[in-house]
């Protein structure tokens, strides 16, 4: 938190300074109200008309005081709180493959939208409320030593002991925060997987049990709220009860004062200066436990959770020239041994096709290949090098995919395939017809500039999959994994992309369960994967003998 505050360390300072203008505000109109009641002491019209123009002055002095302190605190709040957004984004894309796996994405959005949403609105309300209820603290202290120290003193222990006092609830204020946090991200994610199923629920007639659990969840939530409230409002309450103890015995020693003959100005301006020391003091650790409490936000969504993330401890970049060589490669997923030892090389510029039964490990194998994976036992290198040293991100430029399941951003057309960069278009065009789009982008007045719906809904599975394809394509990547590329586009169109996937200088490796007559035997090898063993075939041999 605290690098956060002092990035912009010169800007911190105006802010701080800016959150005390209402200090000097409030003083002021202490004093004014106290010249005020104390007019009736003096008792004349021309006093009275003085003390009430004071009184106005101030007042307008206090407006531009409140105006000048939100000018110089805006920007620097505005920045600080995209600069946490950034941050929280950062480290959810500074994730390993595997580490990012290890939690559903709508946690992420939750961290992304309510604990930032959470932060914005907890911890800059209450830091100006502490920086300003600590500067009315240091004033009316400051200027009760002025008036009357050994009074001041008794005020200075007394809102002490308050304050040590209310500080025995802040673990309790940060842990109920965090569970709060905790719901939000359960909430988000029980609410998604509903609204992803929506369709089979219905089919199912299963909306009613999915409600229960969406409406049991929402009760989690605002329990946890609820609780949070109760035990922040309830420490309130408490130092709102010690402070009217307290001021009752500040009364009567002003009274006192009163009757030994002291003006009422004074009084008046002392028992403000009091009450401010007392109240000000049990209201600031509760803001201050709140505090806490959205600082425990930001480190969870920004700080680093011990998971491996891009690129740490590993200094070799990826380069593929020769061989892909894995041997004795065993790996376990959720408690189901998915490899036993498997050993094989992949060639350069070779074509690789993976074959075997539902649930073998084709998917697994290839997160592998392409270090999503890395808690395997066996080696897998590269050339030599080991992928365990390679950093993660330098793979990325030499690595394509071609998925069942597309993601497709709410944009055109052309940022979808070039992934929003610059490229020739002569080379954008060359992937789409490749991809088989040119019919599409002819139906269409924008062309590669045609708007997509969110997730490419304005489009049909062979479309978005054909956008996938050109996506591909366009990288010009060495190592390109295809899993089920064609399986979304008809028998004609599946056969001219297959064949357009296996004439690209690309090393492929690809899961298909379709057979394109004439097609399908240009691939050089097949990787057959049974019991946790894989076997290689030439894919000629290996198509003849299934075919007989």
């Amino acid at each position: 938190m605290r690098e956060l505050l002092l990035k912009r360390k010169s800007r911190f300072i105006l802010y701080v300074f800016a959150c005390l203008f209402p200090v000097i505000d409030q003083v002021l109109k202490n004093y004014s109200f106290a010249l005020l009641i104390g007019s009736i002491e003096v008792a004349t019209i021309d006093y009275f008309i003085k003390v009430l123009m004071i009184n106005i002055a101030i007042t307008l002095l206090g407006i531009l005081l409140f105006m000048a302190s939100r000018f110089m605190r805006i920007s620097y709040m505005r920045d600080t709180i995209l600069d946490v957004r950034l941050n929280a984004f950062d480290k959810i894309l500074k994730k390993s493959y595997e580490g990012f796996s290890k939690k559903s994405k709508d946690v992420y959005i939750s961290n992304l939208v309510n604990d930032v949403n959470i932060f914005e609105r907890e911890f800059f309300f209450k830091l100006i409320n502490v920086i300003f209820r600590g500067g009315a603290y240091i004033a009316s202290i400051g200027l009760l030593m002025f008036m009357d120290f050994r009074f001041a003193m008794v005020m200075l222990i007394i809102s002490l002991s308050v304050f040590f006092l209310s500080k025995r609830f802040e673990k309790r204020t940060v842990k109920l925060q965090e569970e709060v946090s905790d719901n939000n991200e359960s909430f988000t994610v029980g609410i998604s997987n509903t609204l992803n199923g929506l369709e089979i629920l219905k089919l199912n007639r299963l909306e009613d049990e999915f409600l229960y659990k969406s409406l049991k969840k929402v009760d989690d939530v605002e329990r946890k709220k609820f609780h949070f409230t109760v035990f922040t409002e309830g420490q309130r309450s408490l130092t709102r009860f010690l402070g009217y103890v307290i001021f009752v015995g500040i009364l009567m020693y002003l009274l006192n004062l009163a009757f030994a003959g002291e003006s009422i100005t004074r009084i008046t301006f002392m028992l403000q200066l009091a009450n401010s020391c007392v109240w000000t003091i049990g209201m600031v650790l509760p803001l201050f436990n709140d505090l806490k409490a959205a600082a425990k936000i930001y480190n969870k969504i920004t700080k680093s959770d011990g998971e491996a993330t891009t690129s740490i401890n590993k200094k070799q970049s990826f380069s593929f020239n020769k061989f892909i060589e894995v041997k004795d490669l065993r790996f376990s997923y959720e408690g189901k041994e998915i490899l036993k030892g498997a050993s094989f090389t992949i060639e350069k510029g070779k074509k690789y096709l993976l074959k075997g039964p539902s649930g073998a490990g084709k998917s697994t194998l290839i997160k592998l290949l392409s270090m999503i994976y890395d808690n395997y036992e066996g080696s897998i290198k590269v050339d030599g090098v080991d992928f365990r040293e390679i950093k993660e991100d330098t793979i990325n430029d030499h690595v394509s995919y071609i998925y069942q399941d597309v993601f497709l951003f709410e944009d055109t057309v052309k940022n979808n395939i070039t992934l929003f960069k610059d490229m020739p278009e002569k080379r954008i065009l060359k992937a789409t017809k490749h991809a088989g789009l040119d019919e599409f982008l002819a139906t269409k007045e924008l062309g590669l500039n045609e708007p997509l719906m969110e997730n490419g809904k304005n489009l049909s599975g062979g479309q978005r999959q054909r956008i996938s394809i050109a996506r591909a394509i366009i990288k010009d990547a060495s190592l390109l994994f295809v899993d089920e590329g064609t399986s979304s586009l008809n028998q004609e169109l599946g056969s001219a992309i297959e064949d357009t996937i296996l004439s690209l200088d690309s090393t492929v490796i690809a899961i298909s369960h379709r057979y394109y007559e004439g097609i399908t035997e240009k691939y050089d090898y097949v990787l057959e994967l049974n019991n946790g063993q894989i076997l290689q075939h030439q894919s000629q041999d290996y198509l003849r003998e299934v075919a007989v």
